[in-house]
């Protein structure tokens, strides 16, 4: 299988993964909140209530990213090569190995390490729209693009 579709079969498993966990986690919120029975302490009741829809609601936000991040790529730039780096490209430096398209970190396609980044992260900025050959600075480092597919 090629690497580009290695790293994005990698990078919808960790996003489905995640999806799917928060989703467990609003249900059994959603559960426990049906099962809160009303008792004699009416503010620990209103109290307890509250927390859990709070809860449920920073769950939901979570849940909303990462189906936003699931929406990114499917788009079709993922899909293919260019020369110059943009969303979707595969850049090989001296440093490290980059797939720019959402934070996942690292990921490991045929015994090679690549870093899955997203295109508003300060190195996928700084990658934006060089080509093979290109050198910049990151972190006080020279870096310079081998490759980019």
């Amino acid at each position: 299988m090629k690497v580009r579709e290695e790293l994005l079969r990698s990078c919808y498993g960790y996003v489905n993964e995640r999806i799917l966990r928060l989703e467990a986690s609003v249900r059994d919120l959603e559960h426990d909140l049906g099962n809160e029975t009303k008792s004699s302490a009416g503010d620990k009741y209103e109290t307890s209530r509250e927390m859990i829809n709070a809860e449920i609601s920073q769950l939901e936000r979570q849940l909303k990213e990462f189906k936003k991040l699931k929406g990114i790529l499917s788009l079709p730039q993922l899909q293919k090569a260019s020369t110059a780096i943009q969303l979707g490209s595969i850049v090989i430096t001296n440093t490290a190995n980059y797939f720019v398209a959402i934070p996942v970190g690292e990921v490991n396609i045929n015994k090679e390490k690549f870093y899955a980044i997203g295109i508003n992260s300060p190195m996928a900025q700084l990658l934006n729209g060089k080509q093979k050959g290109d050198v910049f600075t990151f972190r006080e480092k020279e870096v310079k693009i081998l490759d980019v597919y």
